[in-house]
């Protein structure tokens, strides 16, 4: 790990301003990725600013019957939260799928947001990579393509976004709110968060230099069933090869939006309105223009499978 110096913020806006005004800088909570990053040097921040104690950890009802959760509401809290059981149980439920039962004591909502892809060749820093040094190329083109992206990849990057609890957040269309240095607020919606790769893997979300998470904010209750399906290598603590987040009617109607095939959380909302006619019609749609490697071609029939469950469950 390179050296860096350390900061403890006392206000949102003041860690904003720390971050902007000095290059290299980064924030940091609960550190349970970035920590892992700097340990092999994939990130070499030079100066970080710790908002821990911002009190942005928070649970509350918005005046339109949703709730607006504090970027640093730990996973654990958040999924535990009655209200979010009782109103928003994909969410719970896509928590409770990820990681360790201690990362979650640790990790945070904005944390969550913000995870780095688990690519291997990311992680691994002999090998060409175009999100780590970008004009370097791409080893995972034409390399071991098991665990990557399908659809929303391009020429320069076939990494995917890792988390569960933003494909949760983007069925439920949740609104992220941030500060920057000069006080400004922004509140942008889940699904204009995270970037497709293009041309600059490099940049996995759209915040600006220096632009916190204060919160996010979930609409009012959808009511219908709550689904979280995640398909993985093994019973607990991995990465979804595929995952599907849904919220089902009991007309037939709903949401979909899944995991570890994208860039981001994947939903489609041309693929939403096919949901009565069954997994294998919204599928079709919603993965569209994909581009499977040999590698994993098997994610296109396992989400719909995946899917084919929770309706034949949603209907039970």
């Amino acid at each position: 790990m390179k050296a860096f110096t350390y900061e403890r913020a006392k206000d949102a806006r003041a860690a904003a301003q720390a971050v902007a005004e000095r290059p290299g800088a980064k924030f940091i909570a609960g550190g349970t990725n970035l920590l892992d990053l700097m340990k092999i040097e994939v990130e070499t921040p030079t100066h970080l600013v710790d908002v821990q104690d911002l009190g942005l950890d928070r649970i509350e009802k918005t005046r339109d019957g949703g709730l607006r959760i504090g970027a640093l509401v730990t996973n654990t809290n958040l999924a535990a939260d009655e209200r979010v059981r009782r109103d928003y149980g994909v969410l719970t439920r896509a928590i409770v799928a990820g990681a360790s039962g201690q990362l979650r004591n640790k990790a945070s909502t904005a944390g969550n947001l913000l995870q780095r892809t688990r690519c291997s060749y990311f992680y691994d820093t002999n090998m060409a990579c175009n999100k780590r040094k970008p004009g370097s190329g791409c080893a995972a083109i034409g390399g071991y393509s098991r665990q990557l992206g399908l659809i929303g990849v391009s020429s320069a990057c076939i990494a995917t976004f890792p988390g569960d609890m933003p494909v949760a957040m983007r069925v439920l269309d949740a609104v992220i709110e941030t500060v920057d240095a000069n006080g400004q607020h922004r509140a942008i919606p889940i699904a204009d968060f995270h970037r497709l790769w293009g041309d600059h893997p490099e940049q996995d979300t759209v915040l600006r230099p220096g632009e916190l998470i204060t919160a996010v904010t979930l609409p009012r209750p959808l009511g219908g069933k709550h689904f979280y399906e995640k398909v993985r290598d093994r019973a607990s603590y991995a990465f979804a090869l595929v995952s599907v987040a849904a919220v089902v009617q009991p007309d037939g109607t709903g949401r979909v939006a899944f995991g570890g095939v994208a860039p981001r959380p994947w939903r489609v909302e041309a693929a939403d309105a096919l949901l009565p006619q069954g997994a294998v019609a919204v599928t079709a749609r919603a993965f569209q223009g994909a581009t499977p490697t040999k590698d994993n071609a098997f994610k296109l029939p396992l989400a719909t499978r995946a899917l084919a469950s929770i309706l034949a469950e949603a209907k039970a």
